[in-house]
């Protein structure tokens, strides 16, 4: 199987977990080392320092929010590179300001990006269905080829796909333009850090040198 269709294929696996997940009420699946609406360890552009840093900002930041809203509201927090993107729905202004105020207060933030909509909960069915948009983004990032899948982490949230990463800005442009042309995709944020051209190169894992083989 080649590397492209292998992705397919893993990305098919994917968006079923998504799915599963959303309508069972399960924790995120992780299926050869990728986790649903994530990227490759090994492929992410984050040191391995700053990736462990932001699953910490996750878990410490919904273990506040937990605290302070409780059942009020559905909130989801996605940390990249020590942003923390706040999305979901929440019941009043105040809320939504006391949750960006408990999410900067975590170690390590870097930045709050406040996205909640003050509303009423999304249903399981929009939650569903944003589970299949990201998973069309992520396939349709992969039909693109000559752009990362794995540089970019995609959410989606009522129909809005924010893409969080490390890219260029000609892989950011590209991205935007890709996405905004899947079935489903109301709205596109970007929150991408933008590097040159120069430091792709330097965070490209180069191939492995071919061992010659043995003369006979």
């Amino acid at each position: 199987m080649t590397a492209f269709r292998w992705q397919r294929a893993t990305l098919t696996t994917l968006c079923a977990a998504a799915l599963a997940s959303v309508l069972g009420g399960c924790a995120p699946l992780l299926v050869g080392g990728m986790a649903a609406g994530g990227v490759l360890v090994a492929s992410d552009r984050r040191t391995s320092g700053t990736q462990l840093e932001d699953e910490g900002i996750e878990l410490r930041s919904s273990s506040r929010l937990r605290e302070l809203l409780g059942d009020r509201g559905h909130l989801n927090v996605t940390s990249f590179n020590r942003q923390a993107l706040l999305t979901g729905e929440v019941p009043s202004e105040a809320d939504k300001a006391a949750a960006e105020q408990a999410v900067a207060k975590v170690d390590n933030v870097r930045t709050v990006i406040n996205e909640l909509a003050v509303m009423g909960n999304s249903t399981l069915a929009q939650r569903s269905t944003d589970a299949l948009v990201s998973g069309r983004v992520k396939a349709a990032l992969i039909d693109a080829q000559d752009l990362t899948v794995h540089a970019f982490k995609v959410l989606t949230e009522r129909g809005t796909v924010y893409l969080l990463g490390r890219v260029t800005q000609r892989e950011a442009n590209r991205a935007t333009d890709v996405v905004r042309s899947v079935q489903g995709v109301q709205r596109v944020v970007r929150v991408l850090e933008i590097i040159s051209e120069e430091e792709l190169a330097r965070l490209t894992p180069k191939p492995a040198a071919s061992t010659p083989a043995p003369a006979r």
